[in-house]
């Protein structure tokens, strides 16, 4: 037995020395001798009949060494079967991270090979691998980002290739620091990329910023500073700057020679450029010596299958074209593709004619193959090391106790200190809301789902309720669910994180790097009385390229400086870390970790005055649970709890709110949900719906055949919507006097029914598998407002300090901004957008990007939601102020409220007047209301408020008025089915905004605005899925007043088209604020006279103005809509100036006067004569518009406008606006004489005369 054990130690000692001196022959580049030294090592393991696992460990390494030298050697056939070797070892080892490390050696050898496609999937495996494996979870990426870069560099994808290099340089700049040999060759590749793509200056940026950290690392006179040299001489030849680039060449040069000697491979590459020089400058006898030394260097050194020389040997033929010598021209092509197919390469290869040499292989496989020399001899003395690190352990054990303790929280703040830049978990919380109509039981399924007692009578939902209460979705019993306190969630979420880097520092066995890092923190922990022990050196084995962490080391420290902000002292950022890690640590302790996930609840108001106020809490990031009332028919009108029945019906309520929360999302993603084993798609946002009301069906199959009633008619209503809905047959009975053992259990099967149905579709969200930086759950903590207020822990911690000094319930973006910034919580303005994106997500925040300069964030929603509730929930003014219920009285009746009135409801808020501005702007970017311009400055202001109507305001009399016929202006049932009350109200205040126009009446879902310059009304009403138009004017009896008037009303209606002006601005508001609906077509629809239903106007009989079929009832109708609101005579305006002038000549002097008098003024104006213009001008339009000054415009108004006429029309009013008094008719006349359109001036001219001469 002791004879065996001999033998084996005598294999073992010997192999270890051949392996350790194949390692040295291999760090000095001699690769023959190399290979000699592991071929000797390979067949010593053959002769050895030890099978453990250590030989196995060495027989691994040397056929990845192997691989090395040839990939070096570009001897692609050798390298392919010596990594597939030891890819071989690596899957019988059944070790995750050599299989990775051998696959990124394989996707190596691909991009070598021109196989770009294989090369990513090689790489793309290893990153998969290296970021699953627990020990090394996201610590061993960085090289495999950086080889995926090079790919997409070769591929031309040079945005790509900077993306991926940039992501490797963030990991290993936190790991280790800036001045580190693999730090600079990433810098210096991302120069390349930056080349490539044109952007000299960036480039020569990055290979400064690379020269400067290997000029420190590496000294003056290194070969990887040379080929920094060499790379920005490149630059500057491309630039023209052949000087300077000779410099940077020659620099590049000297310390090749003096470092690799005269044939280095790498003296090509200089050579190769300075002969490129030549090349520029038509030296060709200069630049085909240097080609050729380069040539010869290369073959010397048996390379002759190098990419490089495609390109040389390309070069001289090159030259010897421009000298006119085909034959040797011809030899020198037919070598470079000679080694272009040895290569299995098609397309022509550019490395050196970019006088770019690539430092992946050259640099980066430098520095990898010497880490890897250090870390493999180190393999055989691991054990050793053990057995010595844990040979002295005398130490008193109370005294030990209290070092580990000192130790485990100095540790933990290095951990804390490393997930502050690279920490992440993911999402745990979402929020669950409860929508639907008024009075259907929404907040009593809410308290039986959340275990609350039922009430009589409950008060209804004012705007939203929100809740602090947690529905904890991981628990399968409902009995088992309780309540949760957010920021208890938060906090462990940061535990979570913390606790998943110190296990990966004490798994990698990283505590001896941890502890020698405290040295730069150690004053703040101020510990005497126990010392930690700090070696006065790091241990001396550099960390290997190849496998570079994913995150930072131990307890590497990024001040906000390094990290891009703003610099702050260096003591304070760390004792305000100390700080956040004092608040968080002593929770943490024996603590576990938790994967559940959590729903935040919210019950909105069904209440029609409060759907245009439900914008800023809607999410595409959220389940919705939308309620309907079992016992009512969907087509009944909607019941009060007065038992008033309300103009809306329980389908509209329904299309209100699907309409809102589908269209308002922007996400067009699906998902796959796996409920009752049955595995659906379905697309985002997902609606849940459930019944209420179960007491008064009489029996099961009574309400499951209600509830498919409801589902058909909802379909068949809404059918874009079917893949968005989940239909639950949920009935809950939440009548709170029936608690009867058998109500009571079948509440508990509903609740935890839709609990299930919740947590299914929440484990399958997109949402729930982002991962969260710990810097959103410590900035969340910050921000986040309990609904029952702060605890006495909260308010004297550093949390509660910060909060009180520096957190506002309304603040802009620049200050949410500086305070992450000062507190080491910034990484940007796209993470600081995208954290305020997701609190606004949770409904933590609002966060309004549209409103102040640069967006306005609500801290306190709960406060929001009370000044909302003050200003639009007007109920009874039971006593007080005769002035103020007169206000009141107002806003009921007109849709107006005076600022007054705010003044008065918001009097016991203590606003300052620049929070009363932030919340005015606030509401009026979601247009809940909209500021009332008065022509008189001293006149108070006033808001437009038009949901705040009472529904029971009398419709307009228009008995005095000559009314149009409907134009109905909407989109295809397929492409929106309906069109909320929202979006209906946003419109009314764009027209308001755009008229400017103080005089407008409304009643019920319908606005009628005076257009005074027009002598007319438009009338705009909300009809179900479209909007319904119509235009009204006074009658008059004296015949010339009325033509008059009836002329401006055409001129209105056809030349300045508010039809269309509306269409446009519906358009736009269902773009913002229903992206998902964007790009739908708006159109205009009349009614059809027999059937009834709408007809698109593109059905309209050509040749006959008025003419339309119905594709309905297949019948052809004549439209008096079209003729109303579509068509008019080309020369109505003429023969109506003639009508004028002959009346006029009719009547009193005195009234012809005054009347003439008007109508010089207002023919005077240069938009009478547009409509003329605009059908006789054609395709001059264009010229037209240049002349106008439209350049910049004239794309966009061809692209918007179909016709000639619209396009013409538009660049004409356009112009009106433009320039206001200077638009004269003069002005059009003198453009249209240098466009030489006479025809046109002597229109315009007669037409004046006309309506001028007596």
């Amino acid at each position: 037995m002791g004879n065996k054990h001999s033998i084996k130690s005598i294999h073992s000692d010997k192999l270890k020395l051949l392996y350790n001196k194949a390692l040295s022959s291999q760090k000095t580049n001699d690769d023959q001798q190399a290979l000699s030294y592991y071929t000797q090592a390979l067949h010593e393991i053959q002769s050895t009949d030890n099978t453990s696992q250590d030989i196995y460990q060495i027989q691994h390494n040397i056929f990845l060494h192997i691989c090395d030298i040839y990939i070096r050697q570009y001897n692609i056939t050798l390298a392919k079967k010596f990594i597939n070797k030891a890819l071989q070892v690596a899957e019988e080892l059944q070790e995750q991270d050599k299989i990775s490390e051998c696959l990124g050696r394989r996707g190596e050898i691909k991009r070598l090979e021109g196989d770009y496609d294989a090369a990513l999937l090689d790489h793309n495996k290893s990153v998969e691998i290296k970021l699953k494996i627990d020990k090394n979870k996201g610590f061993n990426a960085s090289n495999s980002y950086f080889n995926i870069g090079n790919v997409y560099n070769d591929q031309g994808k040079y945005a790509d290739a900077v993306v991926m290099y940039e992501k490797s340089l963030k990991i290993e700049l936190l790991a280790l620091g800036e001045n580190y040999p693999s730090i600079a060759t990433t810098y210096h590749n991302i120069g390349n990329a930056y080349k490539n793509q044109g952007k000299y200056d960036d480039a020569v940026s990055m290979y400064e910023k690379s020269l400067k950290i290997k000029l420190i690392v590496l000294g003056d006179n290194h070969p990887s500073i040379a080929t920094t040299y060499n790379n920005i001489g490149s630059v500057y030849n491309d630039q023209g700057k052949y000087d300077d680039a000779v410099t940077m060449y020659e620099k590049s040069l000297k310390i090749k020679l003096s470092t690799l000697g005269h044939n280095h491979p790498s003296i090509a590459t200089t050579y190769n450029n300075i002969g490129s020089i030549y090349n520029h400058q038509g030296k060709y006898d200069d630049a085909i010596l240097f080609y050729e030394r380069a040539v010869a260097i290369l073959v010397d050194a048996n390379l002759q299958n190098h990419p490089n020389l495609v390109t040389l040997y390309s070069n001289i033929a090159f030259c010897y074209d421009k000298q006119n010598r085909p034959d040797d021209a011809k030899k020198m092509r037919k070598k470079s593709n000679d080694v272009r197919s040895s290569l299995g390469q098609v397309d022509t290869m550019n490395q050196l004619s970019t006088n770019v040499i690539n430092p992946s292989q050259a640099e980066k496989e430098k520095i990898t193959t010497e880490n890897n020399i250090y870390q493999d001899s180190s393999d055989f003395q691991m054990q050793s090391q053990q057995i010595k690190s844990t040979g002295n352990e005398d130490n008193d054990t109370n005294t030990q106790q209290s070092q580990d303790q000192v130790l485990r929280e100095k540790q933990y703040f290095a951990a804390y200190m490393q997930a502050l830049q690279q920490g992440f978990c993911k999402n745990k919380v979402i929020r669950a809301m409860y929508t639907g109509p008024q009075c259907v039981g929404k907040s009593s399924i809410m308290r039986v789902f959340t275990q609350q007692q039922l009430v009589n009578f409950q008060d209804p939902t004012q705007v939203v309720d929100q809740s602090d209460k947690m529905v904890h979705l991981k628990v399968y019993k409902i009995k088992d669910r309780t309540t949760y306190d957010l920021r208890q969630i938060w906090e462990d979420n940061v535990h979570e994180i913390v606790q998943t880097q110190y296990e990966n520092q004490i798994n990698n066995k990283q505590i001896s790097e941890l502890i020698y890092e405290q040295s730069r923190i150690q004053h703040l922990f101020m510990d005497d009385e126990h010392p930690i022990h700090i070696p006065s050196t790091m241990p001396d084995q550099p960390s290997a390229a190849i496998t570079m962490p994913d995150q930072p080391s131990a307890a590497t420290i990024l001040t906000p400086s390094e990290a891009g902000t703003t610099p702050i002292d260096n003591d304070l950022f760390l004792q305000q870390c100390r700080n956040f890690f004092q608040y968080y640590y002593p929770s943490w302790l024996n603590k576990n970790k938790d994967d559940s996930q959590y729903a935040k609840i919210w019950d909105f108001g069904g209440h029609s005055i409060y759907h245009v106020t439900h914008q800023p809490f809607l999410s595409g990031n959220s389940i919705y649970i939308l309620v309907f009332n079992i016992q009512q028919n969907i087509h009944d009108r909607v019941v009060t709890r007065s038992n008033d029945s309300l103009h809306t019906t329980y389908l509209q309520s329904m299309q209100e709110w699907l309409t809102s929360i589908i269209g308002g999302n922007s996400n067009h993603d699906k998902m796959t949900a796996n409920i009752d084993n049955d595995q659906v798609q379905y697309s985002l946002p997902v609606v849940i719906i459930v019944a209420s009301h179960g007491d008064y069906i009489t029996n099961k199959q009574q309400g499951i055949n209600r509830c498919i009633e409801f589902e058909r008619e909802l379909i068949r209503k809404m059918p874009r919507y079917k893949s968005n809905i989940y239909s639950s047959r949920i009935i809950f009975n939440c009548n709170p006097d029936d608690n009867s053992d058998a109500v009571l259990a079948e509440r508990e099967k509903c609740s935890l029914r839709l609990h299930e149905i919740i947590k299914s579709f929440v484990q399958s969200l997109p949402f729930m598998c982002n991962r969260i930086p710990i810097r959103w759950y410590i900035m969340a903590t910050i921000l986040h407002t309990p609904t029952d207020g702060p605890n006495d822990e909260i308010v004297s911690s550093i949390i509660g300090r910060i909060k009180s000094s520096r957190v506002d319930k309304i603040m802009t973006l620049q200050e949410i901004q500086l305070l992450a910034k000062d507190f080491g919580l910034y990484e940007g303005d796209d993470e600081l957008i995208a954290m305020l994106s997701y609190l606004h997500d949770l409904g933590e925040i609002i966060f309004c990007r549209k409103a102040g300069q640069h967006g306005i964030i609500v801290t306190d929603v709960d406060w929001l939601l009370r000044i909302f509730r003050a200003i639009i929930q007007l109920q009874d003014c039971c006593s007080g102020s005769l002035e103020i219920q007169s206000l009141y009285d107002k806003a009921s009746q007109t849709g107006k409220i005076s600022t007054k009135y705010i003044n008065y409801v918001l009097a016991p808020y203590h606003l300052s007047n620049e929070t009363k501005i932030s919340i005015i702007n606030l509401m009026e970017t979601y247009d809940i209301l909209c500021t009332i311009k008065n022509d008189n400055d001293q006149d108070e202001s006033h808001y437009f408020v038009p949901y705040l109507l009472r529904f029971d305001v009398k419709p307009f009399d228009l008995s005095q008025y000559r009314v149009s016929d409907v134009l109905y202006i909407g989109y295809d049932h397929n492409d929106i089915p309906y069109i909320p009350d929202g979006i209906y109200y946003c419109l009314l205040s764009s027209c308001l905004k755009e008229w400017n126009n103080t005089d407008v009446e409304l009643y019920y879902q319908c606005a009628k605005y005076y257009l005074i310059d027009d002598h007319h009304y438009i009338i705009i009403k909300k009809d179900n899925s479209h909007i319904a138009l119509q235009y009204c004017y006074k009658y008059s009896h004296k015949s010339q007043i009325f033509q008059y008037i009836l002329d401006k009303v055409k001129h209105s209606i056809f030349m300045k088209r508010p039809q269309q002006l509306i269409q446009t601005k519906l358009s736009s508001i269902v773009d913002d604020r229903m992206p998902k609906f964007k790009g739908a077509t708006c159109q205009y629809y009349v009614r059809c006279c027999h059937c009834h239903q709408l007809v698109n106007l593109t059905n309209r009989v050509r040749s006959q103005h008025n003419l339309i079929q119905c594709l309905t009832c297949r019948e052809v109708i004549e439209s008096q809509s079209i003729s109303d609101w579509m068509d008019c005579k080309d020369d109505y305006s003429n023969q109506t100036f003639i009508q004028l002038q002959q009346e006029i000549l009719q009547h009193d002097t005195k009234q012809c006067k005054q009347l003439e008098s008007k109508m010089i003024t207002d023919y005077e104006d240069p938009s009478d004569h547009f409509y003329l213009v605009a059908n006789l001008i054609g395709t001059d339009w264009i010229q037209l518009a240049s002349l106008l000054g439209f350049n910049q415009d004239i794309d966009v108004i061809d692209y918007e406008n179909d016709q000639v006429f619209r396009k013409a029309l538009k660049v004409l009013t356009k112009w009106k606006v433009k320039d206001n008094k200077e638009a004269t008719v003069e002005r059009l006349i003198q453009v249209l004489k240098q466009l030489q359109r006479q025809d046109i001036v002597t229109n315009i001219t007669k037409s004046s005369h006309a309506s001028t001469s007596n």
